[in-house]
C-alpha cells in the first residue's frame, strides 16, 4: 500500500509547480522520518520496568513480596509525606492498620507504634503521626540495604533518617534498621528490627533488644 501511495505521489507531482513538488518533498521527507519515530514510541510488553513503564504502568514490589502502586518517592532516597497523607487521610486512631492494609492491595504500609517507640523511644515515638508512620512502612518495604530515606514533618518540625540494614532480622521476612530523629529535642538514634503482616503492617520482632541513643 505504501508502495501505490509512493507511487501516485511521484506520477502526480510532475502535474505541479516546481514550488508545490518542493513542499510536498519535504511533506514525504518528514514522514518518512517520524514513522518509525512514532513506532517505537510505546515499547513491547517485556521492556524493562522504567522510563515509559515506570511513569505508565509502575508496579513496586516491596521487600515482603506484596506489590505496590506507587513508592511515594521512596526509591530516589525520601518519602512524600504529602501524597501519603492524602491516601490515609480521614483515618485515625486505631483503625489506621486495617485501612492501610484494606483490599488486596493496601495503598501504602505502615508501621506499627510498638517499632518506634523500640527504635527512637515512646516520648518521640508519639509525636510520629500516621504519615510518618507509613514513611517508616514504605521505607523497610521499599528502600534498599543501606539506603537512607529521608523526610521532614513541617507540623512537628521533626527531621527522620531510616536505614534499612544489610543483614536480614531474626525471622523470615524481618528486617534490622536504623531510624535517626532530629528536631527541638536534639538527635536521637535507635535500632529495631520489624517484620511484615499480610496486612500491610510491620509489627517489631519478638525478640528485639536493641539500645538508643
Amino acid at each position: 500500500m505504501t508502495t501505490m501511495i509512493d507511487m501516485q505521489t511521484v506520477s502526480s507531482r510532475h502535474s505541479l509547480d516546481p514550488r508545490t513538488r518542493r513542499v510536498l518533498g519535504r511533506v514525504l521527507l518528514v514522514l518518512l522520518i517520524a514513522l518509525p519515530c512514532v513506532a517505537f514510541a510505546t515499547p513491547p510488553s517485556w521492556a524493562p520496568a522504567h522510563g515509559w513503564r515506570a511513569k505508565n504502568d509502575p508496579h513496586f514490589a516491596g521487600y515482603s513480596g506484596r506489590s505496590w502502586e506507587s513508592d511515594y518517592g521512596v526509591v530516589d532516597g525520601r518519602c512524600d509525606r504529602a501524597r501519603i497523607g492524602a491516601v490515609l487521610g480521614g483515618v485515625t486512631g486505631g483503625v489506621i492498620a486495617a485501612e492501610a492494609g484494606k483490599g488486596d492491595r493496601p495503598a501504602v504500609a505502615i508501621v506499627l507504634g510498638t517499632v518506634i517507640g523500640a527504635a527512637i523511644g515512646a516520648e518521640i515515638g508519639r509525636r510520629m503521626d500516621k504519615a510518618d508512620r507509613s514513611c517508616v512502612g514504605h521505607a523497610l518495604e521499599l528502600a534498599g540495604p543501606e539506603q537512607t530515606i529521608k523526610w521532614i514533618n513541617h507540623n512537628t518540625g521533626v527531621a527522620y533518617h531510616l536505614t534499612p540494614r544489610r543483614e536480614e532480622g531474626p525471622a523470615s521476612g524481618c528486617r534490622k534498621f536504623r531510624l535517626i530523629a532530629t528536631g527541638s529535642f536534639g538527635l536521637s538514634e535507635g535500632r529495631a528490627v520489624a517484620c511484615p503482616a499480610p496486612d500491610g503492617t510491620w509489627s517489631l520482632a519478638s525478640d528485639t533488644r536493641l539500645g538508643q541513643r
